[in-house]
């Protein structure tokens, strides 16, 4: 059985070689990137059993984006390459303090051959957690929507934890079009990993007695709050509270620290953590995360986070 898994496209990233405007950068590296990717990557190398559900161009890059996921452990049985759909790319621009830009070119993306016909609906039957987030859906939105839907209403009839994180992209879809489609899926969600921005989108509000108020109108169980160097506001079952950051010793790289967190809070959830526990191995991952440069280059092994929480009884208990 597995414990968690998670439907979404995948990228070559291609990072610049030196920072500043995209523009003026000359040289970039190869790299892999997705969020949903991401995410299963970094509950894999926590020692989560971890399946991608996705599809890939019949190309050289699609290749490469197999093998490496598949090295990480990740079960990819359901990951399929397409002839005639190129493998999706991005490009980055990073500034001097971490944050960046990210410019997208996923036209016909081979996810777009993902149908509710050909999803393979026993590897969401017997899964722990099913990941979903806004970002797959986006990509075509009245296509992906429907089968994203369809993996919901599977998952709660066969009593698989269903954990959302809105990851919204405006350079995919618009705030009423992203708001519509996540407010369809809110009824299924047990486990809500969102930002402060993206609460607001989606409730009106980002203040975390509001978010939990609106959490129960759903029966959502499990809340999260993202607030970057801030730290993280957690609600699990009644319970909430507010834990501080980690703060790096330098910010090298913003991205996937957002996917690392709901790595790390979906693993402490599983383990039957206390929800101060959770939050605080979660946003010690996020911190890890921001100090290496790449996508998922710097998701941590289970043995790394609890080194730099000083804590090796955490899997002990």
């Amino acid at each position: 059985m597995r414990d968690v898994v998670t439907i979404g496209d995948a990228m070559i990233t291609f990072d610049p070689s030196q920072k500043g405007p995209m523009r003026y950068a000359d040289a970039f590296k190869r790299k892999v990137g997705g969020a949903e990717m991401n995410f299963a990557i970094g509950c894999a190398r926590l020692g989560l059993a971890t399946g991608w559900i996705s599809r890939l161009g019949n190309d050289e890059f699609g290749r490469y984006i197999y093998n490496f996921v598949r090295g990480e452990g990740v079960d990819v049985s359901s990951v399929k390459l397409e002839d005639g759909y190129p493998t999706s790319l991005n490009f980055k621009e990073i500034r001097e303090d971490g944050s960046g830009r990210t410019f997208y070119y996923r036209e016909n993306s081979p996810t777009t051959t993902l149908t509710i016909e050909s999803l393979d609906e026993h590897v969401i039957k017997t899964s722990k957690v099913l990941h979903i987030t806004g970002v797959f859906p986006a990509i075509d939105k009245e296509k992906n929507v429907e089968l994203i839907e369809h993996m919901l209403k599977l998952a709660k009839a066969n009593e698989v934890l269903v954990s959302l994180d809105p990851n919204i992209r405006l350079k995919l879809w618009n705030r009423d079009v992203a708001k519509e489609a996540l407010t369809r899926f809110l009824p299924y969600v047990d486990i809500l990993l969102t930002g402060e921005d993206e609460a607001e989108l989606l409730f009106d509000t980002s203040l975390p007695e509001e978010v939990i108020k609106e959490c129960r109108k759903y029966e959502i169980t499990a809340l999260a709050i993202k607030r970057g160097d801030s730290g993280a506001f957690g609600y699990v079952d009644g319970s909430s509270l507010e834990v501080p950051a980690i703060q790096p010793k330098k910010v090298v790289d913003t991205v996937g620290a957002g996917d690392g967190f709901d790595a790390g809070f979906i693993y402490g959830y599983l383990q039957g953590w206390s929800l101060e526990k959770i939050i605080r191995f979660a946003n010690t991952i996020g911190s890890m995360v921001v100090s290496v440069e790449g996508d998922n280059e710097g998701l941590p092994l289970l043995d790394e986070v609890l080194m730099q929480l000083g804590e090796k009884e955490l899997v002990e208990r």
